[in-house]
């Protein structure tokens, strides 16, 4: 006979509440628990080992990921779930890759002569011929929010000051690995709200350590999937 666990046992193995172990069989983390002619749940190891299973894909897919990866299971469904699996560690490898492109783009940044544009900033065109791209990809790159330019404000004419040189010549490197505008968009305005490379160099280091403990995490998800789709069969 299957031992029989009460929800404050499942509760104390990982210092959560007993109300959280029934959500969790609500929501279908867990597989529904039979119930005594009182009416109390009774769950088994299988259970135990669905939470533990659950609670260790959630640090390493996300909650939502993590629920429909047992969700799945539980509807008989190991493809659904197997290809949520693949898509997290495909999001993963995507991360590892812009983190690697972005460390080298900031690389280049901090080691490359720094611009030196005149005391009254450069035009679009000097902008454009230090590129060597066309002014029509950088008034592509302002309207995507990647650049914004003060205005001259006898003439209307942009001004690129060394701030801006310095976001227009990330973008050039990332556009150039492949990255969509909204991306690059993204990382530039770290750059600024970071104040300059340097302390986007820190940030990256600890987006790194975010990444392998995401990689790390997984290893162990997989560890306690296995042993809960063991223990179903």
């Amino acid at each position: 006979m299957k031992t029989r666990l009460r929800p404050a046992d499942l509760a104390r193995e990982h210092g959560i509440s007993t109300q959280a172990v029934r959500n969790y069989e609500r929501d279908g983390f867990l597989p529904p628990a039979a119930r005594t002619p009182s009416g109390y749940r009774v769950y088994t190891e299988v259970h135990a080992a669905a939470l533990r299973a659950f609670l260790a894909l959630a640090p390493a897919y996300g909650h939502a990921t993590a629920g429909g990866i047992m969700r799945a299971v539980h509807d008989d469904d190991l493809g659904r779930a197997l290809t949520l699996v693949d898509r997290g560690h495909e999001q993963l490898l995507r991360d590892r890759e812009t983190l690697n492109t972005v460390r080298k783009a900031i690389g280049h940044l901090t080691t490359a002569p720094a611009p030196e544009p005149a005391a009254t900033g450069w035009s679009i065109g000097e902008l454009a011929h230090r590129l060597g791209v066309t002014a029509a990809t950088v008034r592509a790159w302002e309207r995507a929010g990647i650049l914004v330019p003060a205005r001259n404000r006898a003439t209307g004419y942009r001004i690129f000051r060394a701030a801006d040189i310095r976001d227009a010549e990330l973008a050039h490197l990332l556009r150039r690995g492949g990255y969509p505008l909204a991306h690059i968009a993204t990382v530039v305005e770290q750059v600024r709200t970071a104040g300059g490379t340097e302390s986007l160099v820190q940030a990256l280091e600890t987006w790194q350590g975010r990444l392998t403990a995401r990689g790390l995490a997984m290893l162990d998800a997989a560890t306690r999937l296995s042993a809960y789709l063991a223990s179903r069969s």
